[in-house]
Formats: C-alpha cells, structure tokens, sequence
C-alpha cells in the first residue's frame, strides 16, 4: 500500500538542518553514509528544512521506496537542532512532534522498561 508507514518498526528524525531539495537517493544517502544506518529497514526517516514548516519522511516498503511530504499552512515543526545526529523516536514523540509540540515534554510520564523496575 502507497505510504503505509504504520507498519514502521522504528522512526528516526534527522535532527539539525536538512536540504529539502534532496529526493529519495540523497535522503538514503544521508541515512546511510552519515548515520551508518540501513534505509531499507523497515524503518521511517523524517528530514526538516530550516523554515521547519515542512518536513520529508523515508520509508521503504519492500518493493520500493516512499518519500512523504508535508508543509504547514500554519506554524511549525518543534524539530531538535542537534547536528549529525539521528535520534529514535517512540509512537508518542512522534505524535508530539505532528501536532506542533516538544518531542521532550517534561511533564509526561515516561514508558517503563523491564529492568527500571526494582
């Protein structure tokens, strides 16, 4: 199916400055050669601009490759400056992310992992 991300085992943002005029190659190309990390994982890569008001995502469905973008008519991306780095994000981060907010919000309870607790 065209643009079935849900089926994404992990989602990484790209964080720092990306050039939104890159297409399918140079994004895979960044993931790859930057980051060490696999494109054809069946993982979703989000790129941001400067403006911040759009952003790309990489997904590799199994027989090819899906580039997704979206522009905010309205405001922008809270997107983590930090250069050449790649950060994981969870389902929740990326809801925040997509509705305008901090992907670090302080007052969230956080997911507890086996081994956190005792």
């Amino acid at each position: 199916m065209l643009g079935d991300f849900t089926k994404a085992e992990d989602i990484y943002i790209v964080c720092g400055y990306s050039d939104m005029r890159k297409s399918i190659d140079g994004f895979a190309a960044i993931i790859k050669g930057t980051f060490g990390m696999n494109p054809f994982s069946p993982s979703l890569f989000l790129f941001c601009g400067k403006r911040r008001d759009r952003i790309k995502a990489l997904y590799w469905e199994g027989d090819g490759f899906v580039l997704l973008y979206k522009r905010l008519e309205n405001g922008s991306f809270k997107w983590p400056r930090t250069p050449e780095q790649a950060r994981r994000l969870t389902m929740q981060e990326f809801r925040w992310l997509m509705d305008g907010l901090v992907i670090d919000q302080p007052k969230a309870i956080r997911e507890a992992k086996q081994g956190d607790i005792f």
